[in-house]
């Protein structure tokens, strides 16, 4: 019988509706499992993870809304500690910021062998139309299947709703409403989920399963790295911003969010295939920028397609300013990788800019 580690950060999933005001209100994880009966048919030990802070207090379910750099460590942490004693994981999590755990955790924790999905909830659990159960129950035989030789079938970060299995660093929330309420529009499902779950294994990452989890600093071109403790290099450095370009944007504006002396990394969500307005006070605001040792990011607003910054002469204006393609990668997965390169290179730019151009969990095609 496998053994799951099942984490409830809050979300919708566990929710319930308050009598008296009609909103929406975390409860209990015992509710939780009493909702979904199912859970005790399936061939695995589930257990109810323990979230908790830094000085290992109990941390109460939050709204996704709520969610930070300092709980994503506290979860990386979480799955660290526990690493050894389980098959998979199962987080339970509020949809509006998943995609951007699913890809925090991704990074943080590198060379999984083992399963890390979440999923959540449209509907809360106990609702009679809700989503949430087939979700979970999917969820968890997904982080507990394995091969004919025992190896875990995902052993990546995976987000698992509606009807699919997506990799956690391509990962968008595309409705508020549907239940299919995510998408990964530059990458295919790593399975697909109908009556049966169709696993593709040629779009699973393959780890090296004689090495165990490590969270270490990425290596560079010749640099050799050494494994550091994990309490220790679990570090994200949130000093990243995101900004839109847009027809009509003022220099004075755009230069004080630029130039803003505590910021360390952009993501810079330009036109089409990566393209910007020439406007010489922007080039100079982005030159002057990287010049500093910010690392500047250009990432599409368009949802699918990938950014080409040589195609365009105003493209090829913002590569000699030093912004650097982001490709294909998701906004979500832009500013989380930022925030752990960042972190692990604190006084070499050239070094985040160098890894950022490079693919390090498949949240980018090369």
């Amino acid at each position: 019988m496998k053994k799951l580690l099942l984490i409830y950060t809050g979300g919708t999933i566990g929710m319930s509706r308050n009598p008296r005001t009609g909103t929406l209100e975390p409860f209990s994880f015992s509710h939780l499992l009493a909702n979904v009966p199912e859970l005790t048919q399936l061939d695995a030990q589930i257990d109810n993870g323990q979230w908790a802070d830094a000085d290992g207090n109990p941390l109460p379910p939050i709204d996704s809304s709520d969610m930070s750099p300092e709980l994503w460590i506290q979860l990386a942490r979480t799955i660290a500690a526990n690493y050894d004693a389980y098959d998979g994981f199962v987080i339970l999590h509020g949809t509006d910021t998943m995609a951007y755990t699913a890809s925090a955790l991704s990074f943080m924790l590198e060379n999984l062998t083992k399963p890390v999905i979440l999923t959540g909830s449209q509907l809360p659990v106990g609702q009679l139309r809700t989503d949430g159960r087939e979700n979970l129950i999917t969820a968890v035989q997904i982080a507990t299947a394995t091969d004919s030789e025992g190896h875990a079938l995902v052993p990546e970060v995976g987000i698992c709703f509606g009807g699919a299995l997506l990799r956690g660093n391509r990962t968008t929330k595309k409705s508020a409403e549907a239940f299919s309420a995510f998408a990964s529009f530059n990458y295919p499902p790593l399975a697909d989920v109908g009556v049966e779950i169709t696993y593709h294994p040629d779009r699973i990452l393959k780890p090296n399963t004689h090495t165990g989890l490590r969270t270490r600093k990425p290596d560079l071109d010749n640099v050799q790295c050494s494994i550091f403790n994990s309490q220790f290099s679990i570090q994200l450095d949130s000093r990243v911003i995101i900004f839109s370009l847009f027809p009509g944007i003022r220099e004075d504006i755009i230069k004080h969010i630029i130039m803003a002396p505590g910021v360390r990394g952009i993501v810079m969500r330009t036109y089409g295939s990566g393209n910007a307005p020439q406007y010489p006070w922007l080039l100079r605001a982005l030159r002057e920028s990287t010049k500093s040792g910010k690392v500047i990011v250009n990432v599409s607003q368009c949802i699918q397609g990938r950014v080409e910054m040589s195609r365009y002469d105003c493209g090829y204006h913002l590569q000699e300013a030093g912004v650097i393609s982001g490709r294909d990668i998701t906004v979500e997965s832009a500013v989380t990788k930022l925030m752990y390169l960042l972190a692990r290179y604190p006084d070499e730019p050239d070094a985040v800019r160098q890894l950022m151009t490079r693919s390090l969990r498949g949240e980018m095609t090369e």
